[in-house]
């Protein structure tokens, strides 16, 4: 069964130096190493070329110049030729037996989909908005593989294609700016019947630059996780008017029980404060959903410097 690794990237040498080389080093190698380049540039070029000098495995550089995290993806997935892709960030790095253990939980528990743990790796871990980015920009499930009711994001995944009718452009390039496309390519891949499994052992960290860690870019990026809930239902192929009456309830309740706990709890519980706002602040995302108050971290938005990476549920 043929493994393509898919990393697309934006203007973050080093963080794909790294992450290709974690994958060069697997002890079950891929067939091929896919490396889609979103700088119009072609900032990624050299990389591609030096990777392909040393690898045991094919690695192919394509360049898509349209600035855009669903357009990155959907040139990746159109260039891959492995039945199974397995993705990896451009700011993650991937442990030696990460697809081993991705391709076993896949055969045990004959999953479609699987999903793998990520460990947040910032600078200063106990400042306040460290704390916040290792929340938001972690992943962590059961100590044992299982099977899962709801899906991750997109890094550190392995999906199995053969089991899907996917389209020409599986990622919504609507999305291409704000974010959220591997929730809603999750989703269409959960109304065809996917059975999505989580692999303790295939583990990576995620490499969580300055840039990320400022409180103008946490709070806006927890905002945008607690509005993928409510936008999910608002999906103009399946718009769900309960589920969008559901999220905006709980948003509600999020901010009147978590901002007050924040404050008051600051002085004291500084871990309980940092997951209180959080909770808060994607509780005003699930209310103020609403198109045209979305972040922008991709895309057009992101030509001036390295774009985000990763989602998270809310």
């Amino acid at each position: 069964m043929s493994i393509s690794v898919m990393i697309p990237t934006f203007r973050r040498p080093e963080g794909l130096r790294v992450a290709v080389q974690s994958v060069l080093a697997q002890s079950h190698r891929p067939d091929e190493i896919i490396i889609v380049d979103n700088s119009p540039e072609a900032s990624a070029r050299a990389i591609a070329a030096n990777a392909n000098a040393v690898a045991r495995c094919p690695v192919t550089y394509v360049h898509e110049p349209r600035p855009g995290v669903s357009n990155a993806r959907n040139a990746g997935f159109a260039a891959a030729s492995g039945r199974f892709i397995a993705l990896l960030d451009d700011d993650e790095v991937a442990s030696v037996d990460w697809l081993k253990a991705l391709m076993d939980t896949a055969r045990t528990l004959e999953a479609d989909v699987v999903f793998g743990p990520l460990r947040a790796e910032v600078s200063a871990p106990a400042s306040l908005p460290g704390q916040l980015a290792t929340r938001l920009y972690s992943r962590t499930g059961p100590a044992t593989d299982t099977l899962l009711e709801e899906p991750f994001g997109s890094g550190n995944s392995l999906i199995d294609r053969e089991a899907f009718n996917l389209p020409d452009q599986p990622f919504d390039p609507a999305l291409n700016q704000i974010g959220g496309e591997d929730d809603a390519f999750f989703a269409l891949l959960a109304a065809q019947g996917a059975r999505f499994g989580w692999s303790a052992r295939a583990k990576a960290v995620e490499v969580v630059g300055e840039a990320r860690t400022n409180w103008s870019h946490l709070l806006s990026r927890s905002f945008a996780f607690g509005q993928g809930a409510t936008q999910n239902c608002a999906r103009a192929d399946a718009v769900n008017r309960a589920g969008i009456a559901f999220w905006m309830a709980v948003g509600l309740g999020q901010i009147l029980v978590f901002a007050p706990l924040a404050l008051l709890s600051l002085p004291l519980r500084r871990s309980f404060a940092v997951k209180a706002l959080d909770k808060a602040v994607q509780g005003a995302g699930k209310v103020f959903w609403f198109k045209g108050l979305e972040p922008k971290f991709y895309g057009q938005s992101g030509t001036g410097a390295a774009q985000d990476a990763g989602s998270a549920a809310a």
